[in-house]
């Protein structure tokens, strides 16, 4: 599946109930990942013992590739959140719905690829040890750019500070155009010139 070696096959189911039950999650949080999880598979799992090139590394001895079959392609990221949460273990998600697929990855936060059509989707491998192959399944999947020499915990940070800016941009832009007092319209257009300039700056760090 997606690629990878052959070696790394598996199929073994990951039941909802035996989550539930085992988690003893709410019976509000049980309906909500029902509403978007059909069924939840283990199809991969990459180590050295299914790749004997490959060391472990320093923080992790495994990484399981997930196939998740969503009932919706508009699920709540809180659902994949909350098992990450709840299982201790590196994951790739692997999201079907219909004949897309996307891939999605916790590190500090929900990292997640565009949909694209489940053929043309694949996983490379790239690193000595699973730390680094981990990393950069991260920027992979999140097409993270590393900026100046930056951790990748750094520009994940930058990344999303970046995105956050030009989400109050672009709400700003909004209440400008529908402001009908002059004196509020001009304190709106200075506040979101000062966010652009702000924005623009975020660029020559």
């Amino acid at each position: 599946m997606l690629g990878l070696p052959k070696a790394t096959e598996i199929s073994q189911q990951l039941p909802k109930k035996t989550i539930f039950a085992k988690f003893d999650l709410k019976p509000a949080q049980r309906e909500h990942f029902d509403d978007d999880i059909s069924r939840m598979l283990i199809v991969n799992v990459i180590s050295p013992t299914t790749i004997p090139t490959l060391r472990k590394g320093s923080k992790m001895e495994c990484i399981y590739v997930v196939e998740v079959m969503l009932k919706k392609p508009d699920y709540d990221p809180k659902n994949l959140l909350l098992l990450c949460e709840l299982i201790p273990q590196r994951m790739v998600f692997a999201l079907r719905y219909a004949d897309q697929l996307q891939l999605a990855i916790c590190h500090n936060k929900l990292i997640s690829s565009h949909w694209q059509n489940q053929d043309s989707v694949s996983l490379h491998l790239q690193g000595i040890d699973l730390d680094e192959v981990w990393d950069n399944l991260v920027i992979a999947i999140g097409e993270i750019s590393i900026e100046d020499d930056h951790s990748l915990e750094e520009q994940i940070a930058i990344d999303e500070a970046k995105r956050n800016l030009l989400k109050e941009i672009e709400q700003l832009e909004k209440k400008a155009r529908n402001e009908k007092q002059p004196r509020k319209k001009l304190e709106l257009f200075e506040e979101l010139r000062n966010k652009r300039r702000e924005f623009l700056k975020s660029f020559q760090k």
